[in-house]
């Protein structure tokens, strides 16, 4: 019968055998071949762990290579713009705000929305802090509420300026980039596309005279405290002011939904260059008063009071009260605000045909248009 095996069942009994071997030589013989294989070992060792740590080391190469940018990229184009962009902080006697503004020239002139300094028009304080972080006190040099426009003067020289570009030209699609202090973030940038192009959007709080802007629509986020500030196209040159944003009308969603409104930068460089020279602007009228709760197609001009001023415009094209225009220079109007707003897209002195009806009859006339009396 076999007898059990004292060797461990996870290791064969001749590699015990051999060790046992080893461990009992005790000639000089085996000493010198051990001290032999002990320095071999040793040396290998040595070259391996040499060479697992400086290798390591040598192969961390550090490189200084440089991000190459595009002159059109998003990246160039905000470096550009962003240090012509400023921060507006505004105190008034009963309310506080913030927005952005941009230099129009290099003496200082600053060109924001009417409702971001409108809280200290008459008494209150406006401060303007640039992208280097230096702040200055602002002189409000005139707004105007019908295009929400104003123009701010800081005593400054040599400020960077922005390119004024045609934003007749833009088209839906174009690539344009938002600048300005959302939520009081300065310096921030968001890139998006022209959405729509003559968007009539009447902006107002209640407590006045109604803004209507014949705007540029974007999906470049825009945000409170974005007011104010550029809208430019893909060279860096301004087509807008960013001047609104489109909400869902609840308390749970009060900002950017891809709705933003800029006014187009042909009237704000019109209304700009008045304020400077004179501290008010004029915007063209034809002499009519519009009927607000009138639910049909068009703008119909109202049967309370005087709904054509008499001598006006429309009165010597021979528009009467109680007719409907429908459209204006060829665009379709479907509502007062849409008329307002096509009307105040043009300029004093501008002769525009409208069609109309009277008692369902289609007509036309030709209308020049006069300058709104202060």
């Amino acid at each position: 019968m076999k007898q059990p095996s004292s060797t461990p069942w996870w290791q064969p009994s001749g590699e015990i055998k051999q060790v046992r071997v080893i461990q009992s030589k005790s000639n000089n013989n085996f000493f010198v071949l051990a001290v032999v294989i002990a320095l071999i070992a040793g040396g290998v060792g040595a070259v391996v762990v040499r060479s697992t740590t400086t290798n390591i080391g040598a192969n961390l190469v550090e490189t200084n290579n440089k991000v190459e940018r595009a002159p059109d990229s998003i990246a160039a184009l905000a470096a550009r713009v962003i240090p012509a962009v400023v921060s507006i902080s505004v105190k008034g006697s009963s309310s506080s705000g913030t927005g952005s503004g941009f230099f129009l020239d290099s003496n200082g002139y600053i060109l924001t929305n009417n409702h971001v300094v409108e809280a200290a028009a008459t008494r209150g304080t406006i401060t303007v802090e640039l992208s280097n972080g230096k702040k200055y006190g602002a002189k409000l040099m005139g707004r105007d509420n019908s295009y929400d426009l104003a123009v701010l003067k800081i005593d400054v020289t040599s400020a960077p300026t922005l390119q004024l570009g045609n934003s007749d030209l833009a088209q839906v699609g174009d690539s344009v980039i938002a600048i300005g202090s959302p939520l009081g973030l300065s310096g921030t940038v968001t890139s998006g596309i022209i959405s729509s192009k003559n968007r009539a959007v009447t902006t107002g709080n209640g407590s006045g005279e109604s803004s209507f802007i014949n705007a540029l629509q974007t999906d470049a986020a825009i945000n409170p405290g974005n007011s104010g500030g550029p809208l430019v196209d893909s060279t860096g040159a301004v087509i807008g002011v960013n001047s609104a944003i489109a909400t869902l009308g609840s308390s749970s969603q009060t900002g950017s939904i891809g709705l933003g409104f800029a006014i187009p930068i042909n009237q704000a460089k019109k209304t700009a260059e008045q304020l400077i020279k004179t501290g008010f602007a004029t915007y063209p009228i034809m002499g009519i008063s519009v009927d607000t709760r009138f639910t049909g197609t068009g703008a119909q001009i109202s049967t309370d009071g005087a709904g054509v001023t008499p001598a006006g415009p429309a009165d010597k094209a021979g528009l009467k009260a109680g007719d409907i225009i429908t459209t204006l220079d060829g665009i379709e109007i479907n509502n007062s605000d849409e008329l307002i707003v096509a009307i105040r897209s043009k300029s004093v002195g501008d002769k525009v045909k409208i069609k109309y009806t009277r008692n369902n009859i289609s007509r036309e006339a030709t209308v020049t248009l006069a300058a709104s009396k202060k």
